[in-house]
């Protein structure tokens, strides 16, 4: 067996950069490249391995959260079919990575993470970021990623890693099991020296197969929408991760079966389709709220059905509803009792489609749901009037940003009160062109993401819409975004602190406590002083970004087209009224204090209890 004489690093990279995946017959290769922000544990390792093999690029971040974030955009937009790797030093610059990692993990995105470690050999220990243990030495803070990563392994030996890295592969380019894969390299470890096989750095190509899931359960599945009479299809991330955008539109279009998108799966069909009635669950529509509510068969499409998703379990209301749920996750297809069709929701929809023959929903059902749509698409309309108020509605905002806009711009966002506003209102025209992190709704994602869409879209505009909250959790890859080239249009919609959780806490009779940007009453001893002078757009334009502020909708729009002529980064600031948002329809489980000495925790925890009683088991 030839072999070459690499380090545990030099043999990572050159077998990482010669994996490919085939789907449909598309090659492609795999990682795109690396993040990563050099530091103890990994600049002699590593960092020396990417330092001489400049076609595996190094992207250098400026937090090593933020930069898990960029790769798990980067993956999303790329329909998982692409990734990057993320490294970090050990200590402090991996714990970091935890977050971005339960990211990519909840919203099933790959990433790899090769995060520092300790020395193998303990000699040197404790090092500096050691975390120590009285009980063990075989643990250090990398440990910390095992419950947030789909696959978990420690290289201790260079050995080791020629049946590591195949199994980080399988879990990567799986679209079953796929999500954050965390490989722990200890320091010494990366830079030791192996003669590893010769034929483990020749190229690899793993084919991404469209599965089929067991014929009789799709036989029982035809039989339960052929005999439903108000089917409803949740439509979630997998319909566009799998591109089935096309067979559904061509299914609901023949058939009449209405769709309501969930957070990942909004953009599965354009706004525009009447079979669209829009946001499901929680931040939902009306009219996909009423018609779930009366719904027979629910037919889940590559969604694992989040609390906002189910309204807290009680979004089906029909006391006989069955559901048919199609997965490429066992573990979801199992869901709410369902039929499980296991396998990838394109082919299974064409099937699907094939088999149902001549089959429509009822004339009046359909009418009524294409009249549900036009209702809603209406009641979008008058919110996208201009108000020109001072300070500006939000609702309003979003609407200037989707309609200047193109069909194939991509809009990012995370967190705080505009994914609720977005999930309703943005009218989507491309699968691609809605991008919210609401798996784990990470405060800091939507700049990060942002970057990574960009990235993976380079040909798109990026319009990353983020709240005063989430810009000042993490707003510094704006630098890394001045330095690649890769330009955002970043909206920040200033409202003095945490909107949606201070309207949440109003709900629950805590009247918003805690939630504004205010100095502490020396009297009160409560933050309830006057505002912070926050200059957001000074510390933008420290980094690099060209900033506009705008005062109301009008100057909104003119900033966009001059945003538009820049060639980099440029941040637009607005003020908006947090007191003024557009309605909500749902009710969502959060807790209320059993016991309270203020009148409004009581009220608040009679209603909560009454809403309670809609709640449901799905068995």
């Amino acid at each position: 067996m030839k072999t070459i004489r690499k380090t545990v690093a030099q043999a990572t990279i050159s077998y990482l950069k010669n994996q490919y995946v085939e789907r449909d017959g598309l090659e492609q290769r795999f990682f795109a490249g690396c993040f990563g922000i050099l530091g103890h544990g990994n600049v002699a390792g590593i960092g020396q391995a990417l330092h001489q093999n400049p076609d595996f690029p190094l992207y250098v971040a400026r937090n090593e959260q933020s930069m898990v974030h960029s790769a798990t955009a980067y993956a999303k937009v790329k329909n998982r079919m692409q990734a990057f790797v993320c490294t970090s030093s050990i200590g402090p610059g991996a714990t970091n990575m935890v977050t971005g990692a339960a990211v990519a993990t909840i919203n099933r995105i790959p990433v790899l993470l090769i995060p520092g470690d300790i020395f193998a050999t303990r000699h040197v220990a404790p090092v500096l970021q050691q975390l120590e243990s009285n009980a063990t030495q075989d643990i250090s803070v990398n440990d910390c990623f095992k419950p947030v990563s789909k696959y978990w392994d420690r290289i201790n030996r260079p050995e080791q890693l020629i049946t590591a890295l195949p199994e980080v592969m399988r879990v990567l380019t799986s679209q079953a099991e796929t999500g954050a894969v965390t490989l722990s390299i200890p320091q010494d470890v990366q830079s030791e020296a192996f003669d590893f096989p010769e034929h483990l750095f020749q190229k690899k190509v793993w084919h991404v197969g469209r599965t089929l899931p067991d014929q009789t359960l799709l036989e029982k599945a035809i039989a339960l929408i052929q005999n439903s009479k108000k089917p409803l299809i949740v439509a979630g991330g997998g319909t566009i991760y799998s591109g089935a955008s096309q067979v559904l539109k061509k299914l609901v279009n023949r058939t009449g079966i209405p769709v309501a998108e969930t957070f990942a799966g909004k953009g599965s069909l354009n706004y525009d389709e009447p079979q669209n009635l829009g946001a499901m669950g929680v931040t939902g529509t009306p009219g996909a709220i009423e018609i779930a509510q009366e719904a027979d068969v629910v037919i889940g499409l590559g969604t694992r059905y989040s609390d906002f998703t189910t309204i807290s379990k009680s979004a089906f209301q029909n006391p006989e509803v069955k559901f048919i749920n199609i997965n490429v996750t066992e573990f979801d297809s199992f869901k709410h009792g369902a039929l499980p069709l296991v396998g990838d929701a394109k082919a299974i929809l064409e099937q699907i489609d094939d088999k149902l023959g001549n089959f429509k929903v009822d004339a009046e059902y359909q009418k009524r749901v294409v009249e549900l749509n036009s209702n809603w698409d209406g009641f979008v309309s008058e919110v996208y009037t201009e108000r020109n108020e001072v300070p500006a509605f939000q609702g309003e905002v979003i609407g200037a940003v989707n309609s200047f806009s193109n069909a194939e711009d991509i809009m990012v966002c995370a967190a705080g009160s505009l994914p609720g506003d977005l999930h309703k209102l943005w009218r989507t025209r491309n699968p691609k062109g809605f991008h919210l992190e609401y798996g784990y709704s990470t405060m800091g994602y939507e700049i990060a993401g942002g970057l990574g869409a960009k990235m993976a879209r380079p040909d798109s505009e990026v319009y990353v819409l983020v709240g005063d909250g989430s810009y000042l959790m993490m707003s510094q890859e704006i630098v890394t975004s001045i330095q690649e080239r890769q330009k955002l249009t970043i909206i920040l919609l200033n409202n003095d602190g945490y909107s949606s959780i201070g309207g949440l806490s109003a709900s629950l009779g805590s009247e918003g406590f805690g939630t504004y940007y205010r100095y502490r009453n020396e009297e009160t001893n409560q933050l309830d002083g006057s505002l912070l002078p926050i200059d957001y757009a000074a510390n933008a334009s420290s980094m690099g970004a060209y900033v506009i502020k705008a005062n109301n909708v009008e100057e909104l729009k003119a900033a966009l087209e001059k945003a538009k002529t820049i060639e980099h980064t440029t941040l637009i600031y607005i003020e908006v009224d947090r007191k003024k948002g557009v309605p909500g329809f749902a009710w969502w489980d959060v807790a209320v204090a059993e016991v309270s000495e203020k009148t409004a925790v009581q009220e608040s925890y009679e209603t909560y209890m009454a809403n309670k009683k809609s709640q449901k088991y799905y068995l």
